[in-house]
């Protein structure tokens, strides 16, 4: 089965060098030139990454992503931010939406091309590994963590989690009682090719603190070491 990659950026002479580096490769290209062709696209092909431009007129590449994520069909979609903006608090806030990967313009077609094929590996060694070991549905007291379509319930109402939010509450929650630093989250969540900082966890922790509530004290920080999942019984 063809590998599917959708570029989505503003500038045709952008969109023409990824999608003929990535066919040469052997993937299967879509673009799209827009925020909303993108979204559209995405959800007709599913594509198994989608290489997205930040800086586009109308919907931009953050909201992009937010409105995938916040669709079933879409939400556990790979996707790549390639941006020409640079800042940290950029970063942070496209990873914290649930980028899989944030890189700046300029960039080389092979290191993109080698930073691509480790999302899509990623993402396959996870589907392996859950497939095995990890159930599709966690019920933990009154949170239940849905795997298979990204779902967190709290007393039996849904909140939605964005990707990396959803991924590292289920990772703690799966491993309740078990201390891990941020550089073995950074690892585990974002991937070893993924150059975030460690504030990247402390905000997703508490943006999903946040969301759990008075559950939120479940996600307990072990001074000067990193976070654990309360056990429960």
């Amino acid at each position: 089965m063809e590998t599917k990659i959708l570029v989505v950026d503003d500038e045709q002479d952008i969109l023409d060098l990824i999608s003929y580096n990535l066919s040469k490769e052997g993937f299967k290209v879509y673009t799209a030139a827009n925020g909303t062709q993108a979204v559209e696209v995405a959800r007709k092909v599913l594509p198994d990454l989608i290489i997205l431009d930040v800086m586009m007129p109308g919907m931009d590449g953050f909201e992009v992503c937010r409105t995938l994520r916040k669709d079933e069909a879409t939400a556990s979609l790979s996707i790549m931010f390639l941006t020409a903006k640079a800042g940290e608090i950029d970063q942070i806030l496209g990873l914290e939406l649930g980028a899989d990967d944030y890189i700046q313009k300029p960039i080389s077609p092979r290191v993109l091309i080698a930073r691509a094929k480790s999302i899509l590996r990623r993402g396959n060694e996870k589907v392996r590994t859950e497939t095995i070991a990890a159930p599709e549905v966690m019920r933990i007291g009154s949170i239940e963590i849905n795997r298979q379509n990204y779902t967190v319930r709290i007393d039996s109402r849904e909140s939605f989690f964005p990707k990396k939010e959803f991924e590292l509450l289920a990772f703690l929650a799966s491993n309740s009682g078990k201390v891990f630093t941020r550089e073995s989250l950074l690892r585990r969540i974002w991937g070893e090719s993924v150059f975030v900082v460690d504030r990247t966890v402390d905000v997703h922790v508490s943006k999903i603190r946040e969301k759990l509530g008075k559950y939120g004290a479940w996600i307990e920080t072990v001074k000067g070491v990193g976070y654990r999942f309360r056990e429960h019984e």
